[in-house]
């Protein structure tokens, strides 16, 4: 085990992001070296050349991941390549600033609530609720009790096992149902952070003052990085967390939530699931579905979060209005009926 982990953050060969078809180097060698070891294939191309096979194990990585799919290799997937390069046991785990990422992160949560440790989330990011999870376990396991997930910890949660199959989520999804189910059947007071990534600042002021005059705490994150826009929410005790991209080409509507292979959000899923059912129509745009994905905005917030995209630009800005009534409407529904 390394005890002082790399960070999340690109590493010196990849200091020139994005990358992308037709770049040659260093950056792209290491970027395929990632991909292989991941079971990407990338044969097809000559090795150091971001070739068609290159930007396909991309495409079908990003899928994998919840992240865009565009083939370019830009911050978010490169820190996901990097996080997906860790297995639980390469390496001591414990809560520091920055957190520590990655998916032996991710395995630890869902050990950690399967065996009815609450570790918050899984969301691979190593956080204070992990932090206390793992303390209580070691705790409960007769262990020293220092936060650290090394050798002698590894070895009681393979010893305890999972109590059942697929229960990895249960204790986060229970909690959070919980609270959406205790929450008031009312907008009053309930704290929103809207937030979008450039061009959409007049529907997302459209929409806070919607809420506010509803009762709502509604404020607006104008922050192009959705990292940021989730530190927002997470210092303001958001409830919920709302964003909102344009797509300047593609007459559609698709919303996001949180979601990976072993957990989602059932708030942000229901949410995203109420806003769809109101703003195609309202947009009069095709129906892009809903999507469980793991970008920051959605990922790193710790409250039920959506991104809603929607275009093109013409029709959004004709249609402001309308269009922040519908997101108002499906955040009061959602409020007043939590998922089952």
């Amino acid at each position: 085990m390394r005890p002082d982990p790399a960070s999340h953050s690109p590493a010196p060969g990849v200091g020139s992001l994005p990358v992308g078809p037709g770049d040659q180097g260093e950056a792209v060698r290491d970027i395929q070296h990632r991909l292989t070891a991941l079971g990407f294939d990338v044969a097809g191309d000559e090795s150091g050349s971001y070739g068609p096979a290159t930007e396909s194990a991309v495409k079908y990585f990003q899928e994998q991941r919840g992240l865009r799919v565009d083939g370019i290799c830009g911050r978010d997937t490169w820190s996901s390549l990097v996080e997906a390069g860790y297995a639980l046991g390469n390496r001591l785990l414990y809560l520091r600033q920055p957190m520590l990422r990655g998916d032996d992160v991710g395995g630890l949560q869902r050990r950690l609530s399967s065996l009815g440790f609450d570790a918050g989330r899984i969301d691979g990011m190593f956080g204070p609720e992990t932090g206390r999870a793992l303390e209580d376990f070691q705790r409960n396991a007769g262990l020293t009790v220092d936060g650290v997930c090394g050798p002698a910890t590894l070895a009681a949660l393979e010893r305890f096992g999972s109590r059942r199959e697929g229960a990895a989520s249960t204790v986060a999804a229970v909690r959070e149902a919980e609270s959406l189910r205790r929450a008031p059947r009312t907008l009053v007071g309930l704290r929103v952070v809207v937030g979008q990534g450039g061009g959409l600042d007049a529907l997302a002021r459209a929409l806070a003052r919607r809420l506010t005059h509803a009762g709502a705490i509604a404020t607006v994150s104008l922050h192009p990085d959705g990292s940021e826009q989730a530190a927002e929410a997470n210092a303001a005790g958001a409830h919920v967390f709302v964003g909102v991209e344009l797509d300047p080409d593609d007459a559609r509507s698709t919303t996001a939530y949180y979601a990976r292979s072993d957990y989602e959000s059932a708030g942000g899923r229901h949410l995203a699931e109420l806003v769809q059912d109101r703003v195609p129509g309202c947009l009069g745009v095709k129906d892009g579905g809903i999507r469980g994905m793991s970008v920051p905005a959605l990922r790193e917030t710790r409250m039920p979060a959506i991104v809603c995209e929607v275009g093109p630009a013409t029709v959004v800005v004709e249609r402001m209005e309308a269009l922040a009534a519908a997101l108002g409407a499906a955040l009061a529904v959602w409020r007043t009926s939590p998922p089952t």
